[in-house]
């Protein structure tokens, strides 16, 4: 089957790997290069890279899509960009939302839903349609999430998920009738460096539960610092891993000893 993929992000790559092994992938589409890091280093997604290195056709201008040639289905995982008419009429077009739909519409299914510390979602592969994550279900998959799973790790499982349910439904679409969504939907948005911020007031568990999202800055002591992994104990937020400012991530108890007794001071 000829096919168009269309994607971003690091966790989409193992699906399009397996994708690719089995049908003709006659072009990708992705978001343009853009700077990167402190240096703005130009750099291409890491699904651009993946196309690249087995030499398939990528674009990075959705309204070229009568350039790339006919498929058979067109194959969207978090692109990153609403798709209009010139996409939807071009071929079928199917989607991944790593979401237990119609929860959790829009940009940030994944994060949202630790954020919130829910401790269960679905995969659904769908039908796209003109309103925003709103098309009917063709098949759904649910899985549950630990306590203290991360962003990286539920990526990976949805990864793990979505390749065998894209597969199986492209071997024979005609087993999979089209089910409407059902219930009222909810929607997301793209959290910023504003919500990374620790707001100490919160319980141990929610702040957990943005750390493992999402991340968390603060300050302690008077050094700014991001906190990389947490965990819950007897009801108390355990610091694990932190990362000060300019500097390489480490243990709490290092950087515990590197306040030379100092009392500890959060958000200060």
């Amino acid at each position: 089957m000829k096919l168009i993929l269309v994607g971003t992000p690091s966790f989409v790559v193992p699906i399009f790997d397996k994708i690719a092994n089995e049908h003709e992938i006659i072009a990708v589409f992705t978001r343009a290069p853009k700077p990167v890091g402190r240096k703005q280093v130009i750099t291409k997604s890491p699904v651009y890279e993946w196309a690249d290195n087995r030499a398939i056709k990528v674009y990075t201008n959705i309204n070229d899509f009568d350039l790339a040639g006919k498929p058979d289905y067109i194959v969207v995982i978090a692109y990153g960009v609403i798709l209009r008419d010139n996409v939807l009429n071009f071929a079928p077009c199917i989607n991944i939302h790593p979401s237990d739909l119609p929860k959790y519409r829009g940009p940030s299914p994944m994060a949202t839903a630790i954020y919130n510390g829910d401790e269960q979602s679905a995969v659904c592969l769908m039908k796209i349609a003109p309103e925003i994550d709103g098309g009917d279900i063709l098949v759904r998959q649910e899985f549950n999430i630990g306590e203290n799973e991360t962003l990286v790790e539920i990526e990976s499982r949805v990864s793990q998920i979505s390749a065998p349910m894209i597969l199986e439904y492209l071997c024979a679409p005609e087993k999979y009738p089209s089910v409407p969504q059902t219930g009222t939907p909810s929607f997301t948005r793209k959290f910023t460096s504003a919500d990374e911020i620790i707001d100490w007031s919160r319980t141990p568990k929610q702040i957990h539960d943005q750390i493992r999202s999402i991340t968390g800055r603060t300050k302690i002591n008077g050094i700014d610092v991001k906190i990389l992994e947490t965990k819950i104990t007897d009801e108390k937020l355990e610091i694990m891993r932190i990362q000060p400012s300019g500097k390489k991530p480490m243990g709490w108890k290092d950087f515990v000893n590197g306040l030379r007794g100092a009392d500890i001071e959060f958000g200060k």
